[in-house]
């Protein structure tokens, strides 16, 4: 690079023109990213300063403009104007908060993967700063369904059938047959998986021999697809049901498998379609040091070469990144099923900055430059050969799911800035797609009209119920005491948000393009209620929903085999005709902006005002004390009760945000917020008292910086920018930092 555009300062900062970068991120962006996309270093530089020399002022009049909209809603609230839904949607639209919802119109996306665009099946969201879980999630496209039945609660423990330290044949068994209870209900042959002997392949068909002797076949041929082995003597057979594959894996010599009258000794089941690998919410990164590790595994997943050591019981591995699956087609040629789940990236929203980089003298939005740098790198999976080893995206495609957008303006925002960071990397337009997280209130009250100005390159949209009681709570702040949290995930608001949601996408044209999610089961070791509950996400048409974890995935997928999603999409765009289903968009509207308060016929008792205090605390405090002293975004964080929920930021932002409304409202005080944080920062420190290296936060409350940030998540909640924690957090987490380099 010149030297008049390139000048160092003390060796930690690279100054050119207006930007000034660290210089670790730009050693990294040049010797590991720019030669692999060919983009000489002058050139890249240069558009991204125009980037944000563009963009940047763009991004403070948005955020300015949701400051001046929630200015006016207090206003509303606090001159006491009547909260009438005629006279309330009226003041919405006066002050653009509200738009007139688009004419009817159909997405345009193209290029998409069949397991965004076709295919049905769970998603997870993984934080991509930490490797191993990156690894997990991407690995997680195939999962075993003996293990994921015994080693949880969806078969009982009850006579004899406890899950130990070795194995359980009484446990075993009843893994077994609701193993072959799936095969039988989804692979249904002319008599009973339970009696099958043997297995071989004959011209195209699937020959399955009896324990009588007999021979029988599957009731739907098309079923069978191929075979790993040989044909007399097949070691998988490769089943296709719902576009879902599975395989049911033959082995006489294994543990499991030899005891098995027909030597099956597991189902592997296609689980975790795609993956979300996560900048945002699940991450703690708010330096340079943290930005270059989120980065770098980025690089290596779009690489195909990221790879861990783990150690595991004494025993040290490489977790690397799965290959494709092989096998014979019925008709006799070599074929593949992918080994990985199809990743998206999720980008920081629009709020933050982060010091990685600055522009004129200021911190640069991570937001524009997660966009950036994230397509940089995917560019990488762009420019391999649909041949190679590892690929992401067969299609060409690089999937950035965008979070915390405020109606269509930012989500037009966000589509522009996709066309500059195309333009400046050599990208066909329309490479990067998008992903619209529905868990704003402006974006849910205007779904369509957001998902209109991307129409070119949307291609899934998510609900997600913490943060948008979060929004729905601050947005309202003023208007009075909201109802407890429980009870808000029972008001027709939030069952209105979310069948808007699906509704909204079945209307513009999601169908066989693109995908509609739904939000994250939080109860990793309770995977028998999850069962019970999740199997209402594909009945209410969505594609995927979140899941925590590779087990999960692999038990959910089995609602996918019991539900066909395509099905329930076809019926409920059937159901009415295209004016009768806005129509009810009208009603939900007038549903989800029914604020949940609570009435003055309901007064709470001291014993339910401690209750929630104490849990959202706790909720609190738990989350907030590894985030700032640990730098871990997402983990199991034991409740109030020492169950275990997978947290992250969003659970913040909701507890935060009611406790600050009760104590804007009066029905507690900031003495009473301070006792209650103390008293349930001691159950926290209890709950982590063997965590290696755990620092308590009591008793000397004064000098713990997680403990304050904590207490200033709730006491200045009001004033947070649409509640969101993450101002707060950067600060102590960056304090936290500061103070371990100098001790």
């Amino acid at each position: 690079m010149p030297n008049t555009l390139r000048k160092e300062l003390n060796n930690k900062d690279v100054q050119i023109n207006q930007l000034t970068i660290d210089a670790g991120f730009y050693d990294f962006v040049n010797s590991s990213v720019l030669p692999q996309i060919q983009l000489p270093q002058e050139v890249f530089w240069r558009k991204v300063e125009s980037i944000f020399e563009t963009y940047i002022p763009v991004n403070k009049a948005l955020l300015q403009k949701r400051s001046e909209l929630q200015r006016q809603i207090d206003e509303y609230h606090v001159e006491g104007r009547s909260t009438d839904l005629k006279e309330y949607k009226a003041f919405l639209k006066e002050i653009n908060y509200l738009v007139e919802p688009p004419a009817p119109f159909n997405i345009e996306s193209t290029n998409v993967d069949d397991e965004i665009a076709t295919m049905a099946g769970p998603q997870l969201v993984v934080p991509v700063m930490n490797a191993r879980y990156a690894l997990n999630a991407v690995n997680a496209r195939w999962g075993s369904l003996y293990d994921a039945l015994y080693g949880t609660d969806v078969i009982s423990e009850e006579n004899g059938a406890e899950k130990g330290n070795t194995y359980n044949p009484v446990r075993g068994n009843l893994v077994i047959a609701y193993a072959r209870q799936f095969l039988n209900q989804n692979s249904p042959i002319d008599g009973s998986w339970t009696d099958v002997k043997s297995f071989k392949v004959e011209g195209e068909q699937l020959v399955i021999v009896l324990s009588n002797g007999n021979t029988t076949s599957l009731l739907d041929s098309q079923q069978f697809i191929g075979f790993q082995g040989k044909s007399d003597s097949p070691t998988g057979l490769i089943f296709k049901h719902n576009n879902l594959h599975f395989i049911v894996q033959i082995d006489a010599n294994h543990p499991v498998g030899k005891t098995d009258d027909a030597f099956i000794k597991d189902v592997l089941m296609e689980s975790a379609l795609t993956t979300i690998m996560d900048c945002e919410d699940s991450v703690a990164a708010v330096d340079a040091e943290d930005k270059i590790a989120v980065y770098k595994n980025w690089l290596g997943l779009m690489q195909g070469d990221l790879s861990e050591q783990i150690n595991k019981n004494g025993k040290v591995f490489e977790r690397k990144m799965n290959a494709d699956v092989d096998f014979i087609s019925k008709d006799g040629f070599a074929q593949t099923l992918p080994g990985r789940a199809l990743m998206f990236v999720r980008n920081v929203g629009h709020l933050m900055t982060n010091p990685v980089m600055q522009f004129a003298g200021e911190d640069v939005p991570e937001g524009i430059l997660d966009g950036i740098i994230t397509a940089a790198i995917g560019k990488i999976d762009v420019n391999k050969q649909p041949t190679a080893d590892i690929k992401n995206s067969q299609q060409g495609s690089i999937y950035i799911v965008k979070p915390k957008m405020h109606g269509p303006e930012e989500v037009a925002f966000t589509q522009s800035l996709f066309d500059a960071i195309e333009d400046a990397l050599g990208l066909t337009r329309y490479t990067l797609k998008m992903g619209i997280m529905d868990e704003e209130r402006r974006t849910s009250v205007n779904l369509r009209a957001c998902i209109k100005e991307a129409k070119e390159r949307v291609v899934f949209i998510n609900t997600g119920f913490l943060d948008r009681t979060g929004d729905e709570i601050h947005t309202s702040m003023l208007a009075g005491p909201f109802k407890p949290k429980a009870i808000l995930k029972t008001m027709p608001w939030i069952s209105a948000y979310e069948e808007s949601n699906v509704a909204s996408g079945l209307t513009s044209g999601f169908l066989g393009k693109a995908q509609i999610g739904k939000g994250m089961w939080p109860i990793p070791d309770n995977m028998a209620d999850m069962m019970e509950a999740k199997i209402g996400h594909p009945k209410a048409g969505a594609n995927t929903a979140w899941v925590p974890s590779p087990t999960a995935a692999t038990l959910h997928a089995l609602h996918y085999h019991q539900v066909s999603v395509p099905s329930i999409q076809d019926n409920l765009i059937a159901q009415g005709s295209e004016s009768e289903l806005l129509a009810d968009e009208a009603k939900r509207l007038d549903s989800i902006l029914t604020i949940p308060l609570l009435s003055k016929d309901e007064p709470l008792t001291p014993g339910k005002v401690n209750h929630e205090l104490d849990n959202n605390a706790q909720g609190i405090l738990g989350y907030v004390v590894r985030w700032v002293d640990a730098g871990i975004g997402c983990s199991k964080v034991p409740d109030i009760n020492n169950v275990g929920l997978m947290e992250d930021r969003a659970t913040c932002r909701i507890s935060s945000q009611h406790m600050a409304n009760w104590l804007t409202h009066g029905l507690c005080s900031e003495q009473r917020i301070v006792v209650v944080m103390k008293k349930m920062a001691a159950v926290v420190d209890q709950q982590n008292q063997d965590v290696e290296g755990y620092e308590p936060m009591g008793p000397d409350f004064d000098n713990s910086i997680a403990f304050n940030a904590a207490l200033d998540l709730v006491i200045k909640g009001k004033n947070q920018p649409s509640g969101y924690t993450e101002p707060l957090l950067h600060a102590a987490r960056l304090a936290k930092k500061a103070s371990l380099r100098t001790n």
